[in-house]
């Protein structure tokens, strides 16, 4: 079985490099997905509030047999309940779907400037006390761009663990990583195979062919040698175990720095720019 390296946090924690992402699965079939990557060896989960599958999540944790405390889990806050009260009152239903006492990492899921006034920061200062009674054991956000996290370090007392950011060969957010590295912020990397446009690269194949790997295991293992975290989603047994086959084979510097090089800046995002998302779900 594979050994999945851990990063450490800015708190003290750490997190597993690699791990299962279920976004845009079927509550129905999350349990399944969730139980299927923990029996290959996963032990790190992302979820959302807005994905609606917190309690498969939780399900499948129990039919896998293995113990809360092995399990990462992380997930964040629907964009509906920024205000402080309504935050707080989400939090409780995510434990309550999940069947925990507590979360590994919560996140703002996005930072939703032009919606609540563009107060984000009450909302964070409510997970700052999630993180003080000992339910989130970290904190962090999603989709925050350099401004975002600028004000929170001027209004605020803790530094998110994380920021959760869109990621890949097409669009490598530099700025914004940049930023997270030099003030110790780990970042996640979602859209890591861009929803699958990188896969057929001629750059990609290539270094998949010299590999003996997948296009899909050669763009997973250039987010890990970058020191990024990663969840790639999957409800497909094989491609859940494929995901997980990355660490048995290393890319040289030169094929990082050409699969780098692919980036295409604001061209290459496939999700929403975080400065003008406000959508909030009915």
């Amino acid at each position: 079985m594979s050994t999945v390296p851990s990063i450490n946090l800015n708190d003290g924690a750490s997190i597993p490099q690699l791990g299962l992402g279920v976004y845009q699965i079927d509550p129905d079939e999350t349990a399944g997905a969730v139980k299927a990557a923990l029996d290959i060896g996963y032990r790190h989960i992302d979820t959302a509030q807005m994905y609606g599958n917190e309690a498969g999540v939780g399900q499948g944790i129990r039919d896998a047999g293995v113990d809360r405390a092995d399990v990462f889990i992380t997930s964040k806050l629907n964009n509906g309940f920024h205000e402080p009260d309504k935050a707080r009152a989400a939090f409780d239903e995510t434990l309550s779907k999940l069947g925990y006492d507590y979360v590994d990492l919560f996140l703002i899921h996005w930072p939703l400037p032009t919606k609540y006034d563009g107060d984000f920061v009450s909302t964070w200062k409510a997970l700052e006390g999630f993180k003080a009674d000992g339910r989130a054991r970290s904190i962090g956000v999603s989709n925050f761009q350099v401004p975002h996290l600028e004000r929170l370090a001027a209004e605020t007392d803790t530094v998110p663990a994380v920021n959760q950011i869109e990621v890949h060969p097409y669009f490598v957010n530099a700025d914004v990583r940049a930023y997270g590295a030099s003030h110790d912020i780990v970042t996640e990397a979602w859209s890591p195979i861009a929803q699958g446009k990188v896969l057929d690269d001629q750059v990609v194949e290539g270094i998949a062919k010299a590999t003996g790997k997948s296009p899909a295991q050669v763009v997973l293992r250039w987010h890990i040698q970058r020191g990024d975290v990663i969840f790639p989603k999957s409800v497909t047994p094989k491609r859940i175990q494929e995901n997980f086959d990355i660490f048995d084979f290393e890319l040289s510097p030169d094929d990082v720095d050409a699969l780098t090089e692919l980036d295409k800046g604001e061209d290459g995002r496939t999700g929403p720019n975080p400065d003008t998302f406000d959508m909030i779900p009915d």
